[in-house]
């Protein structure tokens, strides 16, 4: 956002949710309908799964490689989900948020303590399932092996129990209503009096300057 030429540096939004809440579907939707806000692209060890494209979903990197990008501190944060390794850019990031971009992350509840820590301001929010019932449902209409199935539902649970850590909880029962909490959050957050205060002092300067040029003794009079 422009202050009479000043750039208000972006905000970083962090998402975290277990596997099979619709974290991916949600992000794409907010994506398309709130502007200024940007996904991050993380790196990953992982192979990719169909339909994801490199560079657009993820940065899918060997191990050896994501390795080196970590001694060189490279990431701004790291972690090792279900046997693969994620992390996040710190310069690609830093890029987007100079430029007054605001960055959604997508990452785990490791990811997202190591941000907190790091990145003052950001914002946290989990994705809650309505429930292990309806998670187990949405991982097996993907196709999810039974012993990844335990072992994610299980993974589900610990990240569960650490939500309350995060600014915002949202539940996603109802794709359209998640979404539309998700926009509010952002939209809210952009308003926080912290983050306007350079725009707030540029229009009280207007006002100041206005007031002098209409003093009494500033007047031109009528002809």
């Amino acid at each position: 956002m422009s202050e009479k030429g000043r750039i208000r540096r972006g905000i970083v939004f962090v998402l975290s949710a277990p596997s099979g809440t619709g974290k991916t579907t949600l992000t794409r939707r907010l994506l398309r309908r709130v502007p200024g806000i940007r996904f991050s692209v993380s790196c990953t060890t992982r192979s990719p799964r169909p339909g994801e494209r490199d560079g657009a979903d993820y940065h899918f990197v060997s191990p050896s490689r994501f390795a080196c990008l970590r001694k060189r501190g490279e990431f701004l944060e790291h972690a090792e989900v279900d046997g693969a390794a994620y992390g996040t850019s710190r310069r690609r990031l830093e890029r987007h948020l100079e430029r007054g971009e605001d960055v959604l992350l997508d990452i785990d509840t490791q990811g997202a303590a190591q941000v907190r820590r790091r990145m003052r301001g950001s914002v946290l929010v989990f994705l809650l399932p309505p429930g292990p019932v309806a998670l187990r449902r949405r991982l097996q209409r993907r196709g999810t092996d039974p012993a990844v199935l335990a072992r994610r539902l299980g993974l589900a649970l610990r990240e569960i129990t650490r939500c309350g850590r995060y600014d915002y909880l949202v539940l996603n029962d109802r794709l359209e209503r998640a979404c539309r909490d998700l926009e509010a959050i952002i939209r809210a957050e952009r308003s926080r009096t912290r983050r306007q205060r350079g725009e707030a002092t540029a229009i009280q300067q207007m006002f100041r300057a206005e007031a002098r040029r209409s003093a009494p003794g500033n007047r031109r009079s009528d002809p």
